[in-house]
């Protein structure tokens, strides 16, 4: 088993524009480790190989598929260095095929979703003395052996991860602070928690698929793991 991390930091987030079916050149650039990764033509399919850089503590929401075992672990980082980690035995094969994984972030939760199905939720409890993200992020992936995963098996290279359909919707960020980006005339706002059937699908499928919860554990457990799910 190879136990590298494919980590897509996949934010609605808040810099720039709107974007549907966008062509990667037009709203991404490499940010390092340029010979690791090539773009298609029409700039609708990103292929990328090994690289990653430690950013230190900051805000960051994370997808880690970890290896090609099927399982991906989501991770908030608040300001600090995470170690928020839920993880996921997926309910299918995610090396077989391509699948929707996306982050809404907005002044109320953030939720982690696969297939439009949510998974976690993460809710501002700023009044109660958990940080919260508010600063302008941008969107990030890479593929990296992360020691803390397992010893990476380098007779299976090379090691490929593939992404389509980078779209995000978004508030252009004019300073350190998204405060200009809290109106209700942005649809990602109006979310203020998740319905009831929203609910009862997401405690059926952590029921059903999750293999690790920080907030299982004294331990690893914070104090947000209170009052979020």
């Amino acid at each position: 088993m190879a136990f590298l991390i494919f980590n897509a930091i996949s934010i609605l987030l808040v810099v720039l524009f709107t974007s549907s079916n966008a062509d990667f050149n037009q709203y991404y650039y490499p940010l390092w480790g340029l010979n690791h990764l090539t773009v298609n033509p029409q700039g609708t399919e990103l292929t990328s190989a090994p690289d990653y850089q430690n950013p230190g503590n900051h805000f960051e929401l994370d997808y880690e598929f970890l290896g090609t075992n099927g399982t991906v672990q989501t991770n908030v980082y608040d300001n600090d260095g995470g170690h928020r980690e839920q993880s996921f035995k997926l309910w299918f094969n995610p090396s077989q095929d391509f699948h929707t994984y996306e982050i809404l972030w907005n002044p109320h939760q953030i939720v982690f979703y696969v297939d439009k199905i949510p998974i976690r939720e993460f809710n501002n409890n700023k009044v109660r003395g958990v940080d919260y993200p508010s600063r302008p992020m941008h969107i990030e992936a890479s593929l990296w052996n992360a020691n803390w995963a397992g010893v990476v098996d380098w007779s299976q290279a090379p090691f490929i991860a593939h992404y389509q359909d980078f779209n995000f919707n978004a508030c252009p960020a004019q300073s350190n602070t998204v405060s200009q980006c809290s109106s209700d005339r942005y649809f990602w706002n109006k979310q203020t928690k998740l319905n009831a059937a929203q609910k009862q699908q997401m405690q059926q499928y952590r029921k059903s698929y999750m293999s690790y919860d920080y907030c299982s554990k004294s331990a690893t457990s914070k104090p947000e793991c209170a009052w979020n799910n």
